[in-house]
């Protein structure tokens, strides 16, 4: 059964309302399309205008997905599609990346081999579990040799995850001073993933990369979201 508007809801001049550049983003009815635009060009009134036009078109709400970057910007986001559509924003899916790769990974977490109610870390427990682990594998000489603070550990294995790479290939482009240390690294990256399993926890990574296993090992999942 196809989702409509209430009439007066659905009455908008869009050719009207929208410059040529943002009209045409809105209502292209091509299946993939990329649209580049700078600070101040109205993205947020495009994407809003194209939830309306699109739900103008019989596409149920649950069935959009937006996404952004950070919660202010979410927020503001799914406040102006309510405000133009008169559509309920918990009708839709959005929020950030992690926010939605969060409410995904609670259905499915077992999947993966996690326990329900999977806890994730801040910034403080990564680092906190970081620290420990680093007193565990290089110990007392950590303060004489110059071993990389957890800080720069996370941010190396950060890089690696965001990026695809392979962590021994970030280490030779991106900290290469650190490749003396490149088994002991490895020792403590292995732990770390083990000791986030054993706790049922995921960094904020973890989110990412967890939900992209999701999909890509369990076809009957995809199927389910797939618009």
């Amino acid at each position: 059964m196809k989702y409509r508007l209430r009439p007066q809801e659905a009455a908008h001049d869009y050719a009207a309302e929208l410059n040529p550049e943002q009209y045409a983003a809105v209502t292209t009815t091509a299946r993939h399309a990329l649209v580049i635009a700078g600070a101040g060009s109205g993205k947020t009134r495009t994407l809003t205008y194209r939830v309306a036009w699109l739900l103008e078109q019989g596409v149920p709400p649950w069935r959009i997905l937006l996404l952004t970057f950070t919660n202010k910007a979410a927020r503001e986001m799914l406040e102006r599609v309510e405000q133009l559509t008169g559509t309920g924003a918990g009708m839709l899916w959005g929020g950030t990346f992690h926010s939605i790769a969060n409410r995904l990974l609670r259905r499915h977490a077992e999947r993966l081999g996690y326990r329900p109610g999977f806890s994730i870390l801040d910034s403080d427990d990564q680092r906190a579990l970081m620290r420990a682990l680093v007193k565990q594998h290089h110990g007392k000489t950590a303060k004489n040799d110059r071993f990389p603070k957890a800080e720069v550990l996370l941010s190396l294995h950060s890089l690696a995850v965001n990026t695809g790479q392979n962590r021994q290939d970030v280490l030779d482009s991106d900290y290469p001073h650190l490749n003396r240390y490149a088994d002991t690294l490895e020792a403590i990256y292995r732990d770390y993933a083990a000791r986030k399993k054993e706790q049922n926890v995921m960094d904020f990574d973890d989110l990412l990369t967890n939900l992209l296993r999701l999909l890509e090992e369990h076809a009957d999942i995809l199927s389910l979201i797939h618009i």
